[in-house]
């Protein structure tokens, strides 16, 4: 145990000259006179057990205010850990949010499956830094790279279509997500691009984001979404939402080739069990060792004496009003 602010125990002084302060007026202020023709009976009988007693709530109260001094000088505790083999690299998820993401052929739909099948990838590697961008006619940062998994699920949770311009703006993506990179030291640098289009729209092409993705080290694993052929989708119509068979459209070859020049590689999921088994390739092919420091881990230890100042002042303010309160 050791104390983060060992001047403050300098302020037991306090208590001990109170002590000695009570010893000294209790043998020199007590002075009482009386009488008597003999001491014998005082000297059989002893000193009394209630008079001996009548010391205790000083004794209490010396006792709080000296725990109560501990405890604001913070004692702590630590454990010093071992230096620890880990698995961690930084990953960013650059998801697609067009209105295409509402399509049926997946469970319930092709955004909520991505985000349920992220959810758990990400809850399956508790030692990186993960972030998550979001695209369609633009780009932006939903979470930038973190280890806070809670912050991180809670998060992806919150994404939605229609919260920004309609499109599909790949190349916006990508190079939003390349750019978290900036100032990254890990040793593996990856983003997961899932969409379910083509490239219609952004400032920056696919092929643009690839290249700055490459001059930086980030392999990018590609995921095409969708199933083969048509796939439902919610239509509004005067009728109210009726589910309507689309075309399905995903630039393969360009995904392909943005997944190669970085030296990723491209999938194409058709439902939600294909889609879990891409997560969990890729699960298994980025796995970049690392090895922790020893580090310390600390223990605050002032709650333990708060309380045992703050029982001798119950037991001292009951004591004093009850059994103490007619002695002398």
């Amino acid at each position: 145990m050791f104390f983060d602010n060992p001047k403050l125990l300098w302020l037991l002084v306090i208590p001990a000259l109170l002590v000695i302060l009570y010893i000294y007026r209790e043998i020199v202020g007590r002075r009482p006179h009386l009488r008597v023709s003999g001491i014998g009976p005082w000297l059989a009988g002893g000193p009394s057990v209630l008079g001996m007693l009548r010391h205790i709530p000083m004794i209490l109260r010396t006792v709080a205010l000296s725990m109560i001094i501990v405890a604001i000088a913070r004692p702590r505790s630590s454990t010093q850990m071992d230096k620890i083999d880990t698995e961690g690299i930084d990953i960013v998820l650059a998801m697609d949010v067009s209105t295409s993401m509402l399509a049926r052929d997946f469970t319930p739909d092709r955004i909520s499956a991505a985000k349920d099948i992220a959810i758990e990838f990400i809850s399956q590697r508790p030692s990186d830094r993960m972030g998550i961008v979001v695209f369609a006619g633009e780009s932006y940062t939903q979470c930038p790279l973190t280890t806070d998994r809670a912050t991180l699920i809670n998060l992806m949770k919150e994404i939605e279509t229609g919260v920004i311009d309609d499109g599909t703006a790949i190349g916006n993506g990508l190079a939003v997500a390349v750019a978290r990179m900036q100032g990254s030291d890990a040793k593996s640098r990856v983003v997961i691009l899932l969409t379910d289009g083509v490239n219609n729209c952004g400032e920056i092409t696919p092929q643009n984001a690839a290249d700055i993705a490459k001059t930086y080290g980030v392999r990018v694993y590609t995921i095409g979404v969708g199933a083969n052929g048509t796939a439902p989708y919610p239509v509004i119509t005067p009728w109210g939402v009726e589910m309507q068979n689309v075309e399905v459209e995903i630039d393969e070859d360009l995904l392909r080739n943005i997944a190669e020049t970085t030296g990723g590689r491209y999938f194409r999921a058709t439902d939600n069990t294909k889609l879990s088994e891409i997560y969990s390739e890729i699960n298994k092919m980025e796995k970049a060792r690392t090895t922790i420091d020893s580090f310390p881990v600390y223990k605050e230890l002032y709650g333990r004496f708060g309380l045992i100042a703050l029982i001798c002042l119950l037991l001292e303010a009951v004591l004093s009003i009850t059994l103490f309160r007619k002695l002398p």
